[in-house]
C-alpha cells in the first residue's frame, strides 16, 4: 500500500512562502495530477515528496510513515524529471539498469527486470544504442524505464512531455496512462498543462501562488469550479468571465450590452440577492451557440440570444473559434466550422442558461 499524504504542508525559503498549508491525501493507485502557472508550487510540493527539497512545516507520509527526515533514496520512490537525464556515453540497457547496479540487484534480477520494461516500452530493439541515436520520444521511454525497474511504491513525474513536440506529447500522455493503470502505481504527476491533467489524471490538484484552490475528478473541476482562478485556468479556451450585477432582485443578470435571466438552478445561490450587487457571470465557450433567438430570446427553450459583432475567427478543422464584441465585452464561442462567420459580421449567440456560472466578485468563489 502506498497512499502519499501531505498535512498542512509549508515551504519557505526565508521570508518567502512558497507553498501555505497544502493538505492534500493521494490514494494508493491513484494517478493524481498537480497543476497550475509556473511559480504555483506545484513543483516544490512534488520535490518535498521525492526529499529533494526540505519541508518547512507539516508531516508528509508514503504508507504508513513520515518521510520528513528520510533521505531520498529510502523513500521508494521514483521520479522522472523534465530531461531526461540519461547518461550519454551508457547504453540503453547500461542507464535502464544503472539504479539496480548502484543497489547491488543481482544479475539475473537486473536482466529479468530490465528485459520486462524493455518489453513493456517498445525498447527491446534499442537496448545496444546509445541516447544521441535516440528520438526525444524513445528517450523519454527510457527515462521511464529507468524509473519502473526500480519498482517503486510511488513514481512522480515533474512535466515529463515539456521537452517534447505536440505529436509526440499526444502519444506519450496515453503511453503514461496505459503504464500507470497496468503497473497499479501510485503516481503523482505535476504539469503546466491543463490539456495533460484534464485527459490522464484520476482526480488533479489545482494549484495557485502556493494554495490548492480545488481537487476532485476532472469532471467535477471542469463542471463547477471553485472559484475564479479554476474557472478561468481550466479549459481550452477559458471560460468566459463576464462583470455583471443583479437585478430585479435577483431575477436578472445584467451585464455590459446583455442581460440574462438568472436560471432557478442559480436563483438559490443568491437568494435575497440585492439590487446592483457584483457579481461575475462565467459561460463556457461551447454553451454559446449561433442562434435566431433575438435580443430577448426564448426563455422557455433555456437559451436567450444576445445580439453581436465578430472581431476575429479562429478556424481549427473540427470547429471554429469567434471571438465576438457584445457591449464592451469579447465573448469566445465554439461554433459549426462549416457555418463560420466572417470578421465584422454582426451575429446573434444563443446562451444556454442551464450552463451559467455565478461567482462572488469581491471573494471569486463560486457561488451556488
Amino acid at each position: 500500500m502506498a497512499e502519499v499524504t501531505l498535512h498542512h504542508v509549508k515551504k519557505s525559503y526565508g521570508p518567502v512562502t512558497v507553498i501555505e498549508d497544502l493538505q492534500l491525501d493521494i490514494e494508493d493507485e491513484e494517478f493524481m495530477v498537480l497543476v497550475g502557472p509556473s511559480g504555483c508550487g506545484k513543483s516544490t510540493a512534488l520535490r518535498m515528496i521525492a526529499g529533494l527539497e526540505e519541508v518547512t512545516g507539516g508531516t508528509i507520509e508514503i504508507g504508513d510513515r513520515v518521510v520528513n527526515d528520510v533521505p531520498p533514496k529510502d523513500r521508494d520512490i521514483a521520479m522522472v524529471f523534465q530531461s531526461y537525464a540519461l547518461y550519454p556515453h551508457m547504453s540503453v540497457r547500461e542507464n535502464l539498469e544503472f539504479g539496480l547496479k548502484i543497489r547491488k540487484t543481482p544479475k539475473a534480477e537486473r536482466d529479468r527486470r530490465v528485459g520486462e520494461a524493455a518489453e513493456i516500452l517498445g525498447l527491446t530493439p534499442l537496448l545496444a544504442r546509445k541516447p544521441k541515436e535516440l528520438s526525444g520520444g524513445q528517450r523519454q521511454r527510457v527515462a521511464l524505464g529507468r524509473a519502473i525497474v526500480r519498482k517503486p511504491a510511488v513514481f512522480l513525474f515533474d512535466e515529463p512531455l515539456s521537452n517534447l513536440d505536440a505529436k509526440l506529447r499526444v502519444q506519450m500522455r496515453a503511453e503514461i496512462s496505459k503504464l500507470q493503470k497496468r503497473l497499479a502505481t501510485t503516481t503523482v504527476y505535476v504539469t503546466h498543462d491543463q490539456v495533460e491533467a484534464m485527459t490522464m489524471g484520476h482526480r488533479i490538484a489545482v494549484m495557485n501562488a502556493g494554495r490548492l484552490q480545488q481537487l476532485g475528478t476532472p469532471l467535477e473541476v471542469y463542471d463547477r469550479p471553485a472559484n475564479l482562478f479554476v474557472a478561468s485556468f481550466i479549459g481550452t479556451p477559458p471560460m468566459n468571465l463576464v462583470p455583471a450585477v443583479l437585478r430585479d432582485g435577483g431575477a436578472t443578470i445584467a451585464a455590459s450590452g446583455f442581460a440574462l435571466p438568472v436560471p432557478a438552478a442559480l436563483r438559490a445561490a443568491i437568494s435575497g440577492g440585492r439590487d446592483g450587487r457584483k457579481v461575475v457571470l462565467g459561460v463556457r465557450p461551447e454553451n454559446l451557440r449561433e442562434g435566431n433567438t433575438g435580443v430577448t430570446g426564448d426563455k422557455t427553450a433555456g437559451a436567450v440570444g444576445i445580439a453581436g459583432t465578430v472581431e476575429f475567427v479562429e478556424p481549427l478543422g473540427h470547429e471554429v473559434i469567434v471571438h465576438t464584441k457584445v457591449g464592451d465585452e469579447l465573448l469566445v464561442a465554439k461554433l459549426d466550422p462549416h457555418r463560420a462567420p466572417a470578421m465584422g459580421d454582426p451575429i446573434a449567440l444563443a446562451v444556454d442558461l442551464a450552463a451559467l456560472h455565478l461567482f462572488d466578485a469581491e471573494t471569486g468563489e463560486r457561488l451556488g
